[in-house]
């Protein structure tokens, strides 16, 4: 039996497989959807039967097929024993995106419950994490075009090198007075820092006024915050940014959302610019009285 490249396709229900079927389909594989794992060693025998050597086989391999979450790592190796090569591309979209497209296709998902889409998404997740780390490529799809994905997985699959999609990082003050918002990540309160709000010249100014940025920084204890949050931020962007996270949503918060956060965001602004993320700055309250 001839050796054959293998590159099996898996990943989030929603997240492109199909696209990246049909691109390698249009690229000369030999591509076969849902396949039994237990299958697998002997289609590639019966597929390299008269074949040229190097053939290449795409396997859409997903949540659908049960047998293959328990048994893929097995199967794999007993196929790479026979000689052949083997590469994962994991498909990954932003939980927000993938909720959009079945709100759009009006499909269902495979785990869907009564729980509904969003907690059948967190449950794919939580199932396909061993093969999201056995990855050869991560293909992250969120606010990519059909045309735009099919693209990457052919240039990756002639050797072109895929860049990681560049996390896009929102740093947003609010008030908690007018509610935490509710798709912040993490959050920083920032309500110990002397208040502004209570000196008359600073009232009705906002954090990007030079006068009240300055008044919050001259604050000893807003150095040391500033400091360990930055420090803490260097640590967590590159884990989350390896693990796909395409979005990330940092909430600071002081009592009206006006003075102190705006300020902090302000102040933390140049530092996440350095770490070659995307920013989004938002000064959700700064209007509000």
């Amino acid at each position: 039996m001839n050796a054959m490249r293998l590159v099996i396709l898996t990943g989030l229900s929603g997240s492109g497989k199909s696209t990246a079927a049909r691109a390698l389909e249009d690229e000369g594989f030999f591509v076969v959807d849902n396949l039994p794992i237990a299958l697998l060693p002997r289609l590639l025998e019966m597929t390299g039967q008269g074949t040229r050597e190097n053939a290449q086989v795409a396997i859409v391999l997903d949540i659908r097929n049960r047998a293959f979450l328990v048994g893929w790592d097995a199967i794999l190796q007993t196929v790479r024993e026979l000689g052949h090569e083997i590469e994962i591309y994991f498909f990954d979209a932003s939980d927000e995106d993938l909720i959009r497209r079945y709100s759009e296709t009006r499909r269902r998902h495979p785990l869907v419950q009564a729980e509904g889409v969003p907690s059948a998404i967190a449950r794919e997740r939580e199932l396909l994490t061993g093969l999201r780390r056995a990855a050869t490529a991560i293909f992250d799809s969120s606010g990519l075009t059909v045309h735009q994905l099919r693209r990457k997985v052919i240039a990756y699959a002639h050797g072109v090198e895929v860049q990681p999609p560049s996390m896009v990082v929102r740093l947003q003050s609010f008030g908690y007075r007018h509610g935490i918002p509710a798709d912040s990540d993490l959050l920083f309160d920032v309500r110990f820092l002397p208040n502004p709000h209570f000196i008359p010249e600073l009232k009705p100014l906002t954090g990007l006024d030079r006068a009240v940025y300055g008044y919050v920084l001259a604050q000893s204890a807003c150095a040391d915050f500033l400091r360990h949050c930055r420090d803490l931020l260097q640590f967590l962007l590159p884990h989350y940014q390896r693990e796909g996270k395409s979005y990330l949503t940092i909430g600071i918060g002081c009592t009206g959302g006006r003075h102190r956060s705006v300020a902090i965001v302000e102040a933390l602004r140049p530092g996440l610019v350095a770490e070659g993320t995307t920013l989004e700055v938002i000064h959700r309250d700064i209007a509000k009285g």
